[in-house]
């Protein structure tokens, strides 16, 4: 007996639940937003990359353009927040994703770059 009233209670708490309302249009904002904030955080490592590789090859040491490209994704942020002001509905995880982005884009471009350059011909 006490079997099926145990399978009872849980039959209609199953029952029970819903889903929440979806929020397509808020989905889609979001979504957008995300886009531009990866399409702005993709010129800004293209824009660090190609700085660090100029000062690179103009004989500037090693540090100073890593601390340039480093400065370049210290102020992602606040430049994609300047540009794009709907930024607030960014969490820490998209804040993040962006942040690697420029990092590991300026840093590979500027190596790419480097290298390219020191090839014999």
């Amino acid at each position: 007996m006490a079997k099926k009233v145990r399978r009872k209670l849980e039959e209609e708490e199953a029952q029970a639940f819903e889903f929440p309302p979806f929020d397509e249009g808020a989905f889609v904002r979001k979504e957008f937003e995300l886009g531009m904030g990866l399409a702005l955080a993709g010129v800004i490592a293209i824009v660090a990359g190609f700085a660090c590789w100029g000062l690179t090859v103009s004989g500037v040491p090693w540090w100073g353009p890593f601390l340039v490209g480093l400065v370049f994704v210290a102020i992602t942020p606040i430049v994609i927040g300047r540009v794009r002001p709907s930024t607030s509905i960014y969490t820490k995880g998209d804040w993040a994703g962006l942040i690697a982005l420029v990092f590991f884009g300026w840093l590979a471009l500027w190596f790419l770059l480097v290298n390219v350059a020191s090839a014999p011909v």
